[in-house]
């Protein structure tokens, strides 16, 4: 496996020799990874690779049957999901989950938490900041929203329960070319935050635009870890595990 270097202070969320399974298909094989306050950091795959399973099972949804995940100086790794999203670390599923029924605005105010002590909270004024496109349909429907603005406001959501980290799923999957730019300006503005960021891609593109470092994982093993630069520019690496 190849390896970079980091200057980055001690990581918030540490995941070591986690296994996990699908009833009784292993699907993790000992995944480590690190992410520190104020990093951008992808893990990369082809679909069905693992990625997903990582990130639900860092998040409670999926049991790991071995290893430790540590989030912020406390053992998560048998945490339910509830109680890891309220020690703050959040969560935007591939899925989106949003509420239809609700409007933009509504769906922000149901995601608000109180901010901890010394930090400033985000609200939908700061939001709009960010993804303009909310801002301008702040009283629709979410029903009435596209694939793109659903994202948007899924990870609005997320962080108007002001959290110290965040897992993006697949964040610019199916997105048009101009929305995908606007979600690479959202992530790095997080970054800016402090907000620590995990994602799971494909796309190279977009992971280098907004990540420092990455791993790759193939068959639930991790294959790769480094520097977002030095991934771009391992041809052998890319063909063997992320091209098509």
């Amino acid at each position: 496996m190849s390896t970079g270097g980091s200057t980055h202070p001690a990581p918030i969320l540490t995941v070591s020799g986690i296994t996990a399974r699908y009833g009784h298909a292993q699907v993790l094989f000992g995944v480590d990874l690190a992410l520190a306050p104020g990093e951008v950091v992808a893990l990369m795959g082809r679909n069905g690779a693992g990625k997903s399973t990582t990130f639900k099972t860092i998040m409670g949804l999926i049991t790991a049957s071995t290893g430790e995940i540590r989030f912020d100086g406390r053992d998560i790794t048998r945490l339910s999901p509830f109680e890891i999203a309220r020690g703050g670390l959040g969560y935007v599923p591939e899925e989106r989950r949003i509420f239809t029924d609700l409007t933009v605005a509504e769906n922000l105010e149901v995601g608000r938490r109180a901010a901890p002590a010394g930090r400033q909270a985000w609200t939908p004024e700061r939001l709009f900041a960010i993804f303009p496109n909310l801002a301008e349909m702040r009283g629709r429907q979410a029903s009435a929203m596209s694939g793109g603005e659903q994202q948007m406001l899924t990870i609005a959501r997320t962080l108007m329960g002001n959290p110290r980290a965040v897992l993006l799923d697949e964040p610019s999957e199916g997105l048009a070319p101009v929305i995908v730019e606007e979600m690479a300006e959202a992530v790095l503005r997080m970054k800016d935050e402090g907000i620590a960021v995990l994602l799971s891609e494909q796309n190279l593109f977009f992971a280098g635009a907004v990540s420092d470092r990455a791993y790759v994982i193939e068959k639930g093993v991790i294959r790769y870890a480094g520097s977002m630069a030095a991934l771009e520019a391992d041809e052998s690496v890319r063909e063997a595990y992320l091209t098509v």
